[in-house]
């Protein structure tokens, strides 16, 4: 048997060292919606972002390790996670305006598909694909 979901979707939690700018990054650019903070016994903080039926859970820690850098090249795990967007050279162009790093442009992987990847503030991968069929 597998999972039986409950929900239709999945939610992430990313550990940092400074929310802030993380925070700030999936808040303020990407528009997610502050659901608050609550303590996290023995770790941290958590902030929790909602992203459609999705919750971003940015948790302030202190690590005993960074992972590696260089997204899907820099190591193996969880490496980039994926937002399907409308209106994506538009928002392409925001997060430039924002200094925010653009890994990956604007790039049609196959008719009707088109994807960019930035970096957030500590350097995690964050894709956008657009769908035209």
């Amino acid at each position: 048997m597998g999972v039986q979901l409950k929900k239709d979707s999945v939610d992430l939690g990313i550990v940092t060292r400074n929310a802030g700018p993380m925070v700030a990054f999936y808040r303020d650019l990407l528009g997610f919606t502050d659901e608050g903070q609550m303590p996290v016994p023995n770790i941290g903080t958590m902030t929790r972002l909602r992203c459609g039926t999705s919750l971003i859970k940015v948790v302030e820690a202190a690590p005993k390790a960074d992972a590696p850098p260089g997204g899907i090249a820099g190591g193996t795990g969880y490496r980039y996670w994926t937002l399907t967007v409308t209106e994506l050279e538009a928002l392409v162009d925001s997060l430039k305006a924002a200094e925010v790093p653009v890994i990956i442009p604007v790039t049609e992987l196959r008719p009707g598909i088109r994807i960019a990847m930035v970096a957030d503030p500590d350097g995690n991968w964050v894709e956008f694909l657009e769908e035209s069929v």
